[in-house]
């Protein structure tokens, strides 16, 4: 435990953030499990509104920086090209 108040306070701001963050991820996690779903389904339809959501997320999260710019990047294209591909 520490003894020295800003280290006192940075421990409840990084317990703060850690909890954004988890939800935020959370949140992206289960966007992205929408897509799969809807592409499994073979509904392209569905797949594309679930797509749009999960991109909106995916940046948000990245924007507020929980996960990096081009992790962000690279899930939403490999995504894209997942819809796309739908027979």
């Amino acid at each position: 435990m520490a003894n020295i108040k800003s280290a006192k306070k940075r421990i409840l701001t990084i317990n703060k953030r850690t909890m954004i963050n988890k939800s935020r991820k959370s949140a992206m996690k289960t966007s992205i499990k929408k897509v799969y779903d809807a592409i499994e389904k073979g509904d392209k339809n569905l797949a594309t509104e679930a797509l749009k959501e999960a991109s909106k997320i995916i940046n948000v999260t990245a924007s507020k920086g929980t996960i990096h710019k081009n992790k962000a990047a690279r899930l939403v294209s490999r995504l894209q090209y997942r819809v796309n591909n739908i027979a």
